[in-house]
């Protein structure tokens, strides 16, 4: 349906081992310089892009397909903003940890024995 002449491992390998990968390692980069998620977002429509390119390059795949590289750029982004929201949990409860403590690998929350508000 998305995909004319590849099979389920081809697109498994570019879309979520190489572009997933990449998307994973782009969202921990951009939280970890304190950006916005929006920035990890955005960055994703490119790298949709270049997913696109290596299906065409190695696959023979048609290059535009607009289907197609939406669902693949909202892959990437899902996978960006995970990677980003669990770096910033980790860094929020390290680099505050006397008033945050983990909940979860994507969340934090104000530790009960943190200083109130005077």
């Amino acid at each position: 349906m998305f995909y004319s002449s590849e099979n389920i491992s081809q697109v498994l390998f570019v879309t979520l081992v190489l572009g997933g990968g990449c998307a994973f390692l782009a969202g921990r980069a951009i939280a970890a310089t304190w950006r916005g998620i929006w920035v990890a977002a955005a960055s994703m429509i490119p790298m949709g892009l270049a997913v696109r390119f290596v299906h065409f390059a190695l696959f023979n795949e048609t290059l535009v397909l607009p289907r197609t590289y939406a669902m693949e750029t909202f892959v990437l982004i899902a996978i960006a903003c995970l990677s980003f929201q669990h770096t910033r949990a980790q860094q929020m409860v390290r680099q505050y940890y006397w008033l945050y403590e983990p909940n979860g690998p994507l969340s934090w929350r104000l530790r009960q024995d943190a200083p109130s508000k005077v």
